[in-house]
């Protein structure tokens, strides 16, 4: 089913794992001197990008400089593994059993490390991010730095870290 998506949709490789398209990209910028000093120029109102992220693979840890909006469409549920620039942990259960805890819409602060996981054969989730995304705001961890920072999630950070 999820190869159905990736050709629906046009999802190419991302490089932290899964598969995105991005979506959306407002037509307005937000100039480089409004934004804070975390920025290095100006950035989109808003970017928005699906994501596809299948049983064999998983998202690695990796921090943005913006709010991170993450919305639940189909599959299975999907993890997503967060910590707190105070060294808090929380998970996120991205899906539609609500019963069982799971949520349809969750946001991951700036500046916060995260990665995800899918439950089962595949999560297809969006994501949405304002101020909007550039590259240059993507960090991917280093796995030694992370454990360093972070000793309390070593088994986390071990399994989540290319």
């Amino acid at each position: 089913m999820y190869q159905q998506l990736v050709e629906i949709y046009g999802l190419l490789p991302h490089p932290e794992g899964g598969f995105y398209k991005e979506n959306y990209i407002a037509a307005e910028q937000i100039p480089h001197a409004s934004l804070p000093h975390r920025f290095s120029g100006d950035r989109p109102f808003s970017t928005a990008i699906y994501f596809l992220l299948t049983q064999e693979n998983f998202s690695a840890f990796h921090r943005i400089k913006s709010d991170e909006c993450w919305h639940f469409y189909e599959g299975d549920a999907l993890l997503v593994h967060v910590i707190k620039e105070d060294g808090n942990y929380e998970l996120i259960q991205l899906g539609s059993n609500t019963i069982n805890g799971e949520v349809y819409q969750a946001i991951v602060p700036a500046g916060a490390w995260f990665a995800s996981e899918s439950v089962g054969a595949y999560s297809f989730v969006g994501c949405t991010v304002a101020p909007g995304f550039d590259f240059t705001d993507f960090e991917l961890a280093e796995k030694n730095a992370l454990l360093g920072l972070y000793p309390n999630q070593h088994a986390l950070i071990e399994r989540l870290c290319r």
